[in-house]
C-alpha cells in the first residue's frame, strides 16, 4: 500500500518511512518488461484475378491446379503448440488388415474418368462471395448427418474448407470438364444418389446445398470406411495419423472423396490410398490454407 503513516514523535522514523514508501510506490508503478508484442501473420494472395461480379480476388484455373502449395509466411514464425493434438478418449484404433463387410450396401456411383487435360472449365451464374462461401461451409460442417446410427460423426470445418479450396478454389459457379459442380465439385450422379439415400432435395447448383452435399458425402464416407476398417471409430482427428497415409480414417476419407469409395475400401482387402498427392495437399491445406483466414 502507498497510504500515509500516522503521526509519530520521532522525525527520524518518519523520514525513514517516507523514503521506504516512495521507493515502494515507484516499483509498483513499473510495467513488466518481459511481455512480448503479438506476432502478426499474414496470408494474403498476390496477383490474383478479380471477379467482375463480386470485386474480390478469385483463383484462376492454373491457380486451382497448384493449390497444394502452402502460403508464404512472415519472417516471424507463429508460436508452435506445446502439445500435439490428442484423442478425445480411448486408445488409437489401427486400421484392420482386411476390411469387414460394409454396413452400407447401397453405394454411390463410381466417379467418371478424368477429363482431358486440355479441357477448360466453364462458369455459369453468379459466383458467391467469400463471405457467403464461408457461411455455407460453416453451416454444413455444423450439421449432424447420421443422427440415429452414428451421431458422433462430425466433419471438421478445416477439412471442409480445405477440400472446397482444393476442389474449386471456393468458386461456386465453376463446372469442371469431368462433370464436377460448384464449391465441392459434386458429381450430378452422386448428388442424385445422396438425395435418395438421405431423403433430401439438395440442389447441386445452389452453393449452400452444394456445401451440404459435399459435407454429407464426407460423412457417408466416414461411416462406410469407419465401419469396415476402424471398428466404427469415426473420429477424423489429424492427431491420430502417423507418417503412413493408411494409418487413419481422416486420410482414407480424403482419398475416397477424390477417387471414390471403391478405390479405397474393398471387402476382404487392406485399406488403399491410391492418390497420396491429393491427400497430402488437403492435409496441408487444413492448417496452411489462406482460406482458413476468410
Amino acid at each position: 500500500m502507498c497510504g500515509r503513516t500516522g503521526r509519530v514523535g520521532a522525525m527520524v522514523l518518519a523520514g525513514l518511512l517516507l523514503v521506504g514508501t516512495m521507493v515502494g510506490c515507484a516499483d509498483a508503478g513499473k510495467r513488466p518488461q518481459s511481455q512480448a508484442a503479438p506476432v502478426a501473420v499474414t496470408d494474403e494472395p498476390t496477383d490474383a484475378p478479380v471477379d467482375e461480379a463480386t470485386g474480390e480476388p478469385s483463383p484462376s484455373v492454373s491457380g486451382v491446379a497448384a493449390m497444394g502449395a502452402a502460403p508464404s509466411r512472415s519472417a516471424s514464425p507463429t508460436p508452435k503448440p506445446t502439445k500435439k493434438p490428442t484423442r478425445t478418449s480411448g486408445p488409437a484404433t489401427k486400421p484392420r488388415a482386411v476390411a469387414k463387410p460394409p454396413t452400407e450396401t447401397k453405394v454411390p456411383p463410381a466417379p467418371p474418368k478424368p477429363a482431358p487435360s486440355s479441357c477448360e472449365p466453364s462458369y455459369k451464374g453468379t459466383q458467391a462471395t467469400r463471405a457467403e462461401a464461408k457461411a455455407a461451409l460453416t453451416d454444413a460442417a455444423a450439421r449432424t448427418y447420421w443422427p440415429t446410427s452414428a451421431p458422433t460423426i462430425k466433419i471438421p470445418l478445416t477439412l471442409l474448407k480445405a477440400t472446397a479450396w482444393q476442389e474449386s478454389g471456393w468458386q461456386s459457379n465453376i463446372y469442371a470438364c469431368d462433370g464436377g459442380v460448384g464449391l465441392m465439385q459434386v458429381m450430378p450422379a452422386t448428388a442424385t444418389w445422396m438425395n435418395q439415400r438421405f431423403e433430401q432435395s439438395y440442389e447441386i447448383d445452389d452453393y449452400r446445398d452444394n456445401a451440404y452435399l459435399g459435407a454429407n458425402y464426407l460423412a457417408w464416407l466416414t461411416k462406410y470406411i469407419g465401419d469396415m476398417y476402424f471398428e466404427s471409430d469415426f473420429r477424423l482427428d489429424a492427431g491420430l495419423c502417423t507418417a503412413e497415409l493408411d494409418s487413419c480414417l481422416l486420410n482414407a476419407v480424403i482419398s475416397a472423396y477424390n477417387f471414390g469409395h471403391g478405390a479405397v475400401a474393398q471387402e476382404g482387402e487392406p485399406l488403399q490410398i491410391p492418390n497420396p498427392s491429393y491427400v497430402r495437399n488437403v492435409r496441408a491445406l487444413m492448417t496452411e490454407c489462406v482460406c482458413l483466414g476468410y
